[in-house]
């Protein structure tokens, strides 16, 4: 009988995560790129990659109660496809028109201080979350944490480790989804000039790609052996197809995701993709499943983003288009606000997430609790997230408004000085 971590080959669900481009509000349109026309920010990404944060903060603890509301468990994609999805989005809005706007050098400028600022974090991550590992392995003696999280060989050979990860090829748990958006964004200028000429074609160079690395197995390699836990070469395409949406590819998809065939198709393969996923936690079930079946579809690589799952996400997609419009009501809702905060302030709320996810597995592996501790961690760590956001968004919002102030007061000293 396959065992359900055959079925989902690739690297530990813990690793999932997320980060992404910077914020920026929508501006209006511009001729060449089919860019979205002036007004609100898109609150919908904000939203679902808010809630990605919340998932992926859940399934980095040990299994309890709020695990089984995380979308991993009932389908082939999760949070990770999320992030990817809207950090292409993001990055091609805002970038793409600074493109149009300044210029392909000056852009690509922008996006690699970008980059810089991504990997600054990464390295600042990294450091504190292997200073907190330590910590607690060393005061509760107690190797196992340090076994778990991936750091041995760093208290092996600390100096040729801290090398590695600062080229990207050594990265604890929990920690692989940075390294990925680094190198996505490095690449982002050049998508981004494919797109300016013909979109289409930069969409079929990275299937062409995707498929390419199936067929001859690329990969990076990790240290010390191994391979990324997230391939650049496969994940890209989620990449790409994210920036197309966000260039032209969107609105032009309009009369498919409006048909009632798409809909139903969507319907029917995340149905079937749930069935699926009974027989992973129900044994009794397993009989079900088709053998024939089984040896085509597993295991399901999330490695090399597995079609079995990037087709799930689409369908997620699809009809979450269909039923939340950009004008929903709700998005001004005040009990969606700490989602909308967390999703606008993604990166730092992804790297505190990481610390408090380590901080409730270490406090349920020492302290025994049962289910009720587990609830408490997770809703405590959610808490804690969306109060560091509001900060953040109010420091932002009051730094801001002073910016605005202080122009506002050197304009009218000027002016009684013009005299």
């Amino acid at each position: 009988m396959t065992s359900i971590a055959d079925r989902i080959a690739g690297p530990p669900l813990a690793t999932q995560a997320a980060a992404l481009a910077s914020d920026a509000a929508a501006a209006p349109a511009l001729p060449t790129f089919s860019l979205p026309v002036g007004g609100e920010r898109e609150l919908r990404l904000d939203l679902f990659r808010g809630l990605a944060l919340w998932l992926i903060f859940i399934d980095h603890l040990p299994p309890n109660i709020l695990t089984w509301f995380t979308l991993r468990n009932y389908g082939f994609s999760d949070a990770t496809e999320i992030f990817i999805f809207i950090s292409g989005y993001t990055a091609a809005f805002v970038y793409g028109r600074a493109m149009l706007e300044v210029g392909f050098v000056v852009a690509t400028a922008r996006i690699l201080r970008r980059v810089w600022q991504i990997y600054v974090a990464h390295v600042f991550l990294f450091t504190i979350f292997l200073a907190e590992i330590s910590y607690v392995a060393t005061s509760f003696e107690n190797p196992l944490y340090s076994e778990e999280m991936g750091i041995m060989d760093f208290l092996k050979q600390p100096d040729a480790t801290i090398v590695q990860a600062l080229l990207l090829r050594f990265r604890p748990v929990n920690m692989d989804v940075l390294p990925l958006y680094i190198v996505l964004m490095l690449f982002l200028p050049v998508i981004l000039w494919l797109m300016r000429w013909k979109a289409d074609i930069a969409l079929a160079l990275s299937v062409l790609l995707y498929a390419l690395t199936w067929h001859y197995d690329w990969y990076l390699s990790a240290y010390p052996n191994g391979y990324w836990a997230f391939n650049p070469l496969a994940w890209q395409l989620l990449f790409v197809f994210g920036a197309w949406c966000a260039l032209s590819g969107a609105k032009r998809m309009t009369r498919l995701l409006s048909s009632p065939v798409t809909l139903w198709i969507s319907f029917a393969y995340l149905f079937a993709a749930f069935l699926v996923t009974l027989t992973w936690y129900i044994p009794q079930l397993n009989h079900l499943m088709p053998r024939l079946l089984e040896q085509w579809m597993y295991p399901i690589d999330k490695t090399d983003l597995d079609v079995l799952r990037f087709a799930h996400f689409l369908a997620l997609a699809a009809i979450t288009v269909r039923f939340l419009p950009r004008d929903w009501p709700g998005l001004k809702s005040p009990w969606l606000k700490p989602l909308i905060l967390c999703g606008q302030h993604s990166l730092e709320i992804f790297c505190l997430g990481v610390f408090l996810a380590f901080a409730g597995h270490f406090v349920l592996a020492e302290v025994s609790g049962g289910a009720a501790l587990h609830f408490v961690i997770s809703i405590s760590g959610i808490l804690i997230m969306c109060a560091v956001a509001w900060v953040i968004s109010w420091y932002k919002h009051s730094a801001d408004k002073g910016a605005s102030r202080t122009k506002s007061t050197g304009g009218n000293a000027d002016l009684a000085g013009g005299g």
